[in-house]
């Protein structure tokens, strides 16, 4: 437990059986009136957003998240398996709790898996990961300018837009919150 007077941005909170991260808070003091904190709160299963405020001084209940540095091993069926690098105690994610972060993985890939109570909230990856491309429309001469796109599919199967000179074979870098091309890799 802790009082609305320790919130910080980054700790988690366990409002009604849901756990919530927060994202910014304020305390304010009015002229007249008690005092309170104005927060905005993010769910950490589903992502939404929401404004929350609380008198000041109020408790609320904290949760226990526990964020490890995790390499990621293998897929098991619909379960992606983790390992903790520390420990070397493995860990099964779901492919809904992974999310759109299962286009981006490689195998030995390390990922921060946040964890509670023994069930794994969410991963967050790297804000971008080099890939290959396993397959793309080869480029015509005359295809260098400035502009064009073409579909790609990675060696991870994401298919993100590609500049037109890439071709089969070459190492790009790949934002993994939005999946948009970044740049070329040279080896």
């Amino acid at each position: 437990m802790a009082t609305t007077n320790d919130l910080k941005n980054g700790i988690v909170l366990n409002l009604d059986g849901q756990l919530w991260t927060v994202v910014e808070f304020q305390h304010v003091k009015p002229g007249k009136g008690g005092a309170f904190v104005r927060t905005k709160l993010k769910n950490v299963l589903s992502g939404k957003v929401v404004d929350k405020t609380f008198n000041a001084g109020l408790k609320v209940e904290t949760a226990t998240v526990d964020k490890r540095s995790m390499q990621y091993l293998y897929r098991d069926g619909t379960d992606f398996v983790f390992m903790d690098t520390d420990t070397y105690d493995q860990i099964l994610v779901s492919e809904a709790t992974l999310g759109d972060g299962a286009k981006y993985l490689l195998e030995n890939q390390e990922a921060n898996v946040a964890v509670h109570e023994g069930t794994p909230l969410y991963v967050e990856l790297p804000a971008s990961v080099e890939l290959l491309i396993e397959y793309t429309e080869p480029g015509l001469q005359g295809d260098r300018s400035t502009g064009g796109t073409k579909p790609a599919r990675l060696e991870t199967g994401a298919e993100v837009s590609v500049p037109l000179f890439l071709n089969v074979g070459e190492k790009i870098k790949v934002d993994t919150r939005d999946g948009s091309y970044i740049s070329r890799v040279n080896s």
